[in-house]
């Protein structure tokens, strides 16, 4: 069964988290899909996780570098798993595929953008009602994550 998580952004944006939660993955030898809201997204990811730190390296591909089935991480604005990655990561606000297979989801969502929010709350009552395993982390003012769930 898949773990959903949500992660409420209140004091840092997607860009400064996301590739945190890649190292993680990445460090438990996990693949992840990044499904983004739209192309535009995707390019503006890809330019981030280029230069993201030069210690950190995070291998990445797009629709348009090819070779789908070999990257660790897989940034696109669709449903799709062509890399078999355990971890799918949601920026676009979209409920997790019903033909999937992943064990963890996680659900980031803007804090500050109450239709993000709102959408979040419903995305969050259909994960329940299927009976999925849904956690809720909120950011402190530090950045910190802090499980909520209750």
């Amino acid at each position: 069964m898949v773990d959903i998580r949500f992660y409420h952004l209140l004091t840092r944006r997607l860009e400064d988290v996301l590739p945190d939660f890649l190292l993680k993955s990445i460090e438990r030898k996990q693949n992840v899909v990044v499904r983004c809201a739209d192309d535009a997204q995707v390019q503006r990811l890809d330019e981030i996780l280029w230069v993201y730190k030069s210690e950190a390296f995070l291998p990445h591909g797009r629709i348009k570098d090819g070779s789908e089935s070999e990257q660790p991480i897989w940034l696109t604005a669709v449903d799709d798993n062509p890399n078999q990655a355990q971890v799918l990561i949601v920026t676009d606000g979209r409920v997790l595929p019903q033909e999937h297979q992943y064990s963890l989801c996680c659900d980031l969502f803007d804090g500050q953008d109450d239709a993000a929010v709102s959408a979040a709350r419903e995305r969050w009552k259909h994960y329940k009602a299927q009976g999925l395993a849904v956690q809720y982390f909120q950011q402190d003012e530090l950045g910190k994550w802090q499980n909520k769930t209750a």
